[in-house]
Protein backbone atom coordinates (compact mmCIF):
# COMPACT_ATOMS: atom_id res chain seq x y z
CA UNK A 1 0.00 0.00 0.00
CA UNK A 2 1.01 3.57 -0.85
CA UNK A 3 1.82 5.49 2.59
CA UNK A 4 1.81 9.22 3.22
CA UNK A 5 5.90 8.12 3.03
CA UNK A 6 5.48 7.72 -0.57
CA UNK A 7 3.96 11.24 -1.29
CA UNK A 8 6.54 12.62 1.12
CA UNK A 9 9.81 10.97 -0.84
CA UNK A 10 8.24 11.89 -4.28
CA UNK A 11 7.77 15.88 -3.33
CA UNK A 12 11.40 15.92 -1.75
CA UNK A 13 12.74 14.93 -4.44
CA UNK A 14 10.83 17.28 -6.82
CA UNK A 15 11.79 19.78 -4.80
CA UNK A 16 15.30 19.10 -5.10
CA UNK A 17 15.17 19.14 -8.68
CA UNK A 18 13.26 22.47 -8.70
CA UNK A 19 16.26 23.92 -6.20
CA UNK A 20 18.82 22.57 -8.32
CA UNK A 21 17.73 23.70 -11.10
CA UNK A 22 17.89 27.24 -9.97
CA UNK A 23 21.09 26.69 -8.59
CA UNK A 24 22.45 25.60 -11.97
CA UNK A 25 21.24 27.30 -14.54
CA UNK A 26 20.55 31.00 -13.56
CA UNK A 27 20.96 32.43 -16.89
CA UNK A 28 18.15 30.89 -18.70
CA UNK A 29 14.80 32.56 -17.34
CA UNK A 30 12.43 29.80 -18.82
CA UNK A 31 13.99 27.36 -16.64
CA UNK A 32 13.94 29.19 -13.95
CA UNK A 33 10.53 30.06 -14.05
CA UNK A 34 10.03 25.85 -14.69
CA UNK A 35 12.12 25.26 -11.40
CA UNK A 36 9.80 27.43 -9.86
CA UNK A 37 6.76 25.47 -11.29
CA UNK A 38 8.50 22.49 -10.02
CA UNK A 39 8.98 23.54 -6.19
CA UNK A 40 4.82 25.02 -6.37
CA UNK A 41 4.06 21.57 -7.37
CA UNK A 42 6.26 19.27 -4.61
CA UNK A 43 4.22 22.19 -2.03
CA UNK A 44 1.29 20.96 -3.47
CA UNK A 45 2.00 17.45 -3.35
CA UNK A 46 2.28 17.78 0.35
CA UNK A 47 -0.33 19.49 0.92
CA UNK A 48 -2.50 17.00 -1.03
CA UNK A 49 -0.92 14.14 1.48
CA UNK A 50 -1.68 15.70 4.22
CA UNK A 51 -4.75 16.67 3.78
CA UNK A 52 -5.96 13.31 3.01
CA UNK A 53 -3.72 11.83 6.12
CA UNK A 54 -6.20 13.89 8.43
CA UNK A 55 -9.14 13.51 6.29
CA UNK A 56 -9.65 17.65 6.13
CA UNK A 57 -9.84 19.68 2.70
CA UNK A 58 -7.77 22.57 3.71
CA UNK A 59 -4.72 21.25 2.13
CA UNK A 60 -7.02 20.58 -1.20
CA UNK A 61 -8.43 23.92 -1.02
CA UNK A 62 -5.06 25.35 -0.49
CA UNK A 63 -3.51 24.13 -3.57
CA UNK A 64 -5.96 25.59 -5.70
CA UNK A 65 -5.05 28.73 -4.58
CA UNK A 66 -1.38 28.23 -4.98
CA UNK A 67 -2.29 26.66 -8.68
CA UNK A 68 -3.74 29.82 -9.67
CA UNK A 69 -1.23 31.98 -8.39
CA UNK A 70 1.38 30.17 -10.29
CA UNK A 71 -0.49 30.56 -13.68
CA UNK A 72 -0.87 34.00 -12.96
CA UNK A 73 2.90 34.06 -12.02
CA UNK A 74 3.75 32.37 -14.99
CA UNK A 75 1.18 34.42 -17.84
CA UNK A 76 3.23 37.29 -16.01
CA UNK A 77 7.05 35.85 -16.33
CA UNK A 78 6.36 34.96 -19.86
CA UNK A 79 4.91 37.94 -20.94
CA UNK A 80 8.42 40.01 -19.11
CA UNK A 81 10.83 37.34 -21.41
CA UNK A 82 9.25 38.58 -24.65
CA UNK A 83 9.04 41.82 -23.89
CA UNK A 84 12.84 41.56 -22.68
CA UNK A 85 13.65 39.40 -25.95
CA UNK A 86 12.05 41.67 -28.07
CA UNK A 87 14.36 44.45 -26.45
CA UNK A 88 17.61 42.48 -26.33
CA UNK A 89 17.07 39.52 -28.80
CA UNK A 90 17.91 37.11 -25.74
CA UNK A 91 16.67 35.99 -22.41
CA UNK A 92 19.98 35.42 -21.03
CA UNK A 93 19.24 37.17 -17.04
CA UNK A 94 23.00 38.40 -16.93
CA UNK A 95 22.87 39.99 -20.74
CA UNK A 96 20.34 42.77 -19.44
CA UNK A 97 20.77 44.82 -16.07
CA UNK A 98 17.48 46.99 -16.52
CA UNK A 99 15.51 44.82 -13.61
CA UNK A 100 18.03 46.23 -11.46
CA UNK A 101 16.55 48.49 -8.59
Amino acid sequence: MIGIEHFVIIACIVFVIGVIGIAVNKHNLISLLMSIELILLACNTNFVAFSKLHNNLVGEVFVFFVLGIAAIETAIGLAIMVLIFRQHQTIDSNKFSELKG
